[in-house]
């Protein structure tokens, strides 16, 4: 639902860090991703993507269109309407709820009415606007108190549940942002947070359930927006524990088309990054190219080529 300023390339990174995938390396070293899908910590910004630095091309954050609550784009902005078979559908025409802490879409303001306890609904409303307007302006903090404020009072509200995981996943928050996310999975049986669920798990050092949950967003399926962010994330992992090869596997578009989306450029990133450590510098070569051939200010690039070399 909100997506922060920063949001849309920094999101799923890779521990929560840049993006792109890219910033495999420093991953390990255990920064958050909420600063990544984007910061870790801020460190995150890096780690989220391939890695520490996150490199860009690794992670979430704005993907799918829809009546976001906040605004700008990030894969791991809580958005209930992302779009894509595995968004929760709501009905009727998209409102505008003003409230004293912001606005909110009127969708989500009902929600939040039909599940808040007796007569808190409307201070529900208030304390969500609240946390969606400062996870759009990067105040993590603040937001996630807002968000636990709210959920005090409609703790069966998936939008409360996914903003609250969202704004914990920023600040690196990992038992807290993966108990949240998965309780919003739970509620609504969408599966788009699931890559965010996996790069918190990554940050948390737990190979066998990225290993798990990577399996069960294939066997549940997604947008392409989010089957993308899962392949980023997963083999940006992978490339974590110097499984290259199957990093390749996971990643390899198969083919470079025209007119890509923000997130097939970041499973070329982390394509490319295999490649290369696969000592493939052609293949990289290649990906690289397209990638600053679609967009030249793509996060990460100047790490890229200095990784292929040559």
């Amino acid at each position: 639902m909100p997506e922060s300023n920063e949001s849309r390339r920094s999101a799923p990174q890779g521990r929560g860090g840049g993006r792109n995938g890219s910033g495999g390396e420093d991953r390990r070293s255990g920064q958050r991703r909420g600063e990544r899908h984007d910061d870790r910590g801020r460190r995150s910004e890096d780690r989220r993507g391939s890695g520490g630095g996150r490199r860009s091309g690794e992670g979430r954050r704005g993907r799918d269109g829809g009546d976001r609550v906040g605004g700008g784009g990030g894969r791991d902005a809580p958005r209930r309407d992302r779009g894509g078979d595995d968004a929760p559908k709501h009905k009727g025409p998209p409102k505008t709820v003003t409230t004293s802490g912001g606005n909110l879409p009127g969708w989500a303001a009902e929600e939040v009415q039909n599940v808040a306890q007796r007569g808190q609904g409307r201070e529900a409303v208030e304390h969500l606007a609240a946390a969606v307007a400062a996870f759009v302006a990067g105040k993590y903090g603040k937001a996630e108190r807002s968000a636990a404020a709210a959920k005090q009072l409609a703790p069966r509200s998936p939008t409360v549940r996914e903003v609250l995981g969202l704004s914990a996943y920023r600040l690196g928050r990992w038992e807290e942002a993966l108990r949240e996310l998965r309780t919003y999975r739970r509620l609504t049986g969408a599966t788009f947070n699931m890559p965010v669920e996996m790069d918190v798990l990554r940050a948390m050092e737990r190979p066998e359930d990225v290993e798990k949950v990577w399996e069960l967003l294939r066997r549940l399926g997604g947008s392409k927006a989010t089957m993308d962010e899962g392949r980023v994330v997963f083999a940006s992992f992978l490339l974590d524990r110097d499984e290259a090869r199957r990093a390749w596997e996971v990643a390899n578009p198969g083919r470079i088309g025209d007119e890509p989306r923000e997130s097939e450029l970041r499973v070329w990133y982390v394509a490319a990054r295999a490649a290369a450590r696969l000592g493939d510098r052609g293949t990289a070569r290649r990906l690289y190219e397209a990638i600053q051939d679609s967009d030249p200010a793509f996060p990460g690039l100047d790490e890229l080529d200095a990784a292929i070399g040559g």
